[in-house]
């Protein structure tokens, strides 16, 4: 479907993050525990160089081999065979040479076999895969990305032990996962999504049982699990009764996380005693990675943690696997752009090819921007996420002896844990309604072509549609910017003052015409969170708009965000949008600073995003009421009914 022979050497943009706009330097050292340990680089320089390498050579590689047989893989239907998956002899091929890359043991540390490459690389490089398609793209993730956390988990719980003289980590509890992933023996799967229970992980049924024994037996059906055939699942299970079963969130503090391998291997085949697969997923896309329903039957498992903590792993999981899906819907948009372009650039029309129309050249125009804007954020969050984890590691396992360095270094860690935590969600959100639009231009300005399958656009559109549907939909990324945004501004008032009245005077007085206009769109996003803030308020404190913002905390002190945030809920998407906006802004802002050639890219954002953010903003504080009271006219003839 591509032309392209190299889908890193022909990207500009991409280059200048690894080559010169992604500050390596912090990432590098505490990777290689400041060049200490046994084989790692000298410099940072060094190091760079050798990703640079990596994606030298995986570039090539999804261009030629993925992403040139595209459509072809798409036919590519994995089935269900005597209860286990077959793939047909294409896709197989695809994985055989993938295995043989060498590259699934990317950021598992050199002691253990891997590359001990940044997390940052990795998803550099699904971001190549996705581009080439983004089925091959979850089987390689689910390869590495499972290893990785199998080795996470054991450093978190406390089973992983670290040599502070060779600057090396030594023994690890899931040390045979790693072994039997990095082997290409297997692969791993998190299986948290049941036929009841999507996002409302309260409502998990699935079981983990402490027996008789001393061990844990895990039974329940979970549904909706990518690449699930594999060997090594880290499902969550309940194993607390609800504290309160009026609470629909009580049920969380009751899961726990276990590693439960779904088959034995016996003379180079599975055997399954306490699992079966019981269906390969049709899809309208995705269609060369497998998707499956698996029931596990009294299954032995090991509780990673401790009991009760699941929800707590279960993000840490989920966050790196947001921010993975970020970098796929950004290689995606990348190919959707390409081939529109492609298309475009050829097609004539009214005496001209449609790329010089005026219509089709702007909608280009944005595709690109939205393209490099997705980018600019998730380098963003890639970088903030590698550190805070990093950073927490290093304190851990090897904490600096002096007390002033250490309290920096916590210090550090929480500023880049809240900055991972503020940009994750608005990464997945933006990145994947993104994917999906820019995917669903390229299909029209292919016309008719589009809808045909032999062009691939179609394909790029089924592809592109799970992306806000999975590790967390569009609207709970929604919910939880929002909810992070308010009751961030309701526990630290003073804070909300000082940088809501700095961002003022900036837009009014910075000598740079830039920072005057991204300061303006911070404003406009303080007078969002102002005005639902004084709204949600309303009938709880009424007399909240007459207080100075610095009372709000202790007004606010028996605010309920998971009852009392409706209107808050209604424009969460709305919020998260200017929130999206105004983040890449301010990472575009900061680039131009060290790099002033990128002034023209933040100013076409800014051109693009500023009437946009003052429209959201108009429709946050002007629109909700009529839908507010029919669902509060409905919920109350729903409680009389059932009193009846």
């Amino acid at each position: 479907m591509s032309t392209s022979r190299d889908y890193y050497a022909d990207n500009d943009d991409l280059r200048f993050y690894v080559e010169r706009g992604f500050d390596w330097d912090p990432i590098v050292r505490l990777t290689e525990h400041e060049f200490r340990g046994e084989g790692a680089p000298a410099t940072t320089a060094e190091a760079v160089a050798s990703y640079k390498d990596i994606l030298s050579l995986v570039g090539p590689f999804v261009a030629e081999t993925i992403g040139a047989r595209a459509l072809e893989l798409d036919r590519c239907h994995p089935k269900l065979v005597n209860g286990e998956v077959v793939y047909p002899a294409a896709m197989t091929e695809v994985f055989d040479a993938v295995d043989a890359l060498g590259i699934h043991g990317l950021c598992v540390p050199r002691e253990y076999g891997g590359l001990n490459a940044p997390l940052a690389l990795f998803q550099m490089t699904n971001e190549l895969f996705a581009r080439a398609d983004v089925s091959i793209c979850a089987h390689y993730g689910f390869h590495g990305g499972m290893a990785m956390a199998g080795l996470v988990y054991s450093m978190l719980e406390g089973t992983t032990s670290f040599d502070r003289e060779r600057h090396a980590f030594t023994d690890t509890r899931f040390r045979h996962v790693v072994d039997d992933i990095l082997q290409n023996n297997a692969w791993g799967a998190m299986d948290i999504t049941e036929p009841h229970a999507g996002s409302d992980m309260a409502q998990l049924r699935t079981k983990g049982v402490l027996a008789a024994d001393g061990t844990w037996r895990v039974s329940g059906s979970k549904t909706f699990i990518t690449s699930g055939h594999g060997r090594w699942h880290y499902v969550i299970a309940r194993t607390e009764d609800p504290k309160a079963t009026d609470d629909a969130f009580s049920g969380l503090d009751g899961l726990s996380m276990f590693l439960v391998p779904a088959f034995d291997v016996v003379d180079g085949k599975p055997v399954r005693t306490h699992s079966r697969l019981d269906a390969v997923e049709h899809k309208l896309g995705h269609h060369g990675s497998a998707t499956v329903g698996i029931t596990f039957e009294d299954a032995p498992a090991e509780l990673i943690g401790q009991r009760g903590e699941g929800f707590k792993y279960m993000l840490m999981l989920m966050n790196n696997a947001r921010i993975g899906v970020g970098f796929e819907s950004l290689g995606l948009a990348e190919a959707a752009l390409r081939q529109a372009r492609a298309y475009a650039a050829t097609r004539p029309s009214m005496g001209k090819t449609i790329d010089r129309h005026e219509l089709v050249a702007e909608m280009l125009d944005g595709m690109d921007l939205d393209v490099k804007a997705i980018r600019a954020m998730a380098m963003a969050a890639a970088w903030h996420e590698e550190i805070q984890r990093k950073l927490d590691l290093r304190l851990r396992f090897d904490p600096p002896a002096e007390d002033a360095v250490r309290t920096g270094l916590e210090r550090e860690l929480s500023h880049h844990r809240r900055k991972a935590r503020e940009l994750t969600p608005l990464l997945k959100y933006y990145a994947s309604e993104k994917g999906v639009e820019i995917a669903r231009k390229n299909l029209q300005i292919h016309g008719g072509a589009g809808y045909m399958v032999e062009y691939g656009a179609e394909k790029l559109l089924r592809d592109a549609m799970v992306l806000p549907i999975y590790e967390g939909t569009s609207q709970i990324q929604s919910l939880m910017a929002m909810k992070d945004t308010l009751m961030g501004a309701v526990k630290h008032p003073r804070t909300f003052v000082r940088e809501q009245t700095k961002a003022r005077w900036s837009s009014l007085s910075a000598r740079d015409p830039h920072e005057r206009r991204v300061a303006k769109l911070t404003v406009q996003k303080y007078q969002a969170v102002q005005y639902l803030l004084t709204r949600l308020a309303g009938t709880k404190v009424r007399e909240l708009k007459d207080l100075p913002l610095q009372s709000w905390s202790g007004a606010l002190r028996s605010f309920d965000p998971k009852k009392d945030f409706a209107l808050a809920m209604l424009h969460a998407e709305r919020l998260t949008k200017i929130l999206a906006d105004e983040a890449i802004a301010q990472v575009l802002l900061e680039q131009v600073k060290k790099f002033p050639e990128r002034a023209p890219l933040l100013d076409r954002w800014l051109d693009a995003v500023e009437n946009r953010v003052a429209f959201q903003l108009a429709e946050i504080t002007t629109t909700g009421e009529r839908l507010l009271k029919d669902l509060a006219e409905q919920q109350l003839a729903a409680t009389a009914q059932a009193a009846k």
